[in-house]
């Protein structure tokens, strides 16, 4: 028996599921696709965290914005082009090599959507939002962040009305970088501390 259509096997169940809702309530006319593309869009590349790589990136090359991200991280981030829903009320917290700053939100998942994009699904479990607290070492060396034992973890908790961005400590050897390409090394985890900047490559 001929069986040569194709099918999305290489989707996952969740993906399979949301390709077909979409595809339902497309040929309900309850949708345009090209309304979902603009939405998909905006997260992908307007909001999210490349937005958030930035602002570090710019922090790292600028000891003027630093300070300004320091004590008005709202202002300097908005400054950016950065602003909107979720991240009205923003501080910055600095890592450095006597501190680790860590980033939960213990009541929920408030989260900088404006900088960060969509929350990670572990951000917002249970067991991340208690765990971080009680034992931040060890979540962080779940994530496989390995600190000295000398260095503080400093566990900032989320609000409604204020919430956090993490500014990694700068890779070494990237003073030739330009800020593009050290936005490159920023990775989500590091904004929210439960990862470092990563290393320039080396050929």
């Amino acid at each position: 028996m001929s069986h040569a259509h194709d099918h999305d096997n290489d989707l996952d169940p969740m993906a399979a599921r949301v390709r077909a809702l979409e595809t339902i309530l497309t040929q309900k006319g309850l949708i345009e696709p090209a309304a979902v593309d603009a939405i998909v869009d905006t997260y992908e590349t307007k909001v999210g965290p490349r937005n958030g790589a930035k602002v570090v990136a710019r922090a790292w090359c600028d000891p003027g914005y630093s300070d300004w991200l320091k004590q008005d991280a709202t202002a300097a981030i908005a400054s950016l082009g950065y602003t909107g829903r979720q991240g009205e009320h923003m501080q910055a917290v600095f890592n450095t090599e006597d501190a680790h700053n860590l980033v939960v939100c213990t009541l929920c998942s408030c989260y900088p959507w404006s900088v960060l994009g969509l929350p990670p699904v572990w951000y917002k479990a249970p067991a991340y939002r208690s765990r971080a607290v009680i034992d931040p070492r060890g979540v962080l060396e779940e994530f496989g962040v390995h600190l000295p034992a000398q260095t503080k973890i400093r566990v900032w908790d989320s609000t409604a009305e204020l919430r956090y961005l993490v500014v990694p400590m700068r890779p070494t050897g990237t003073e030739d970088l330009s800020e593009e390409e050290l936005a490159a090394l920023v990775t989500r985890d590091s904004m929210i501390g439960t990862g470092l900047a990563l290393e320039p490559y080396q050929p």
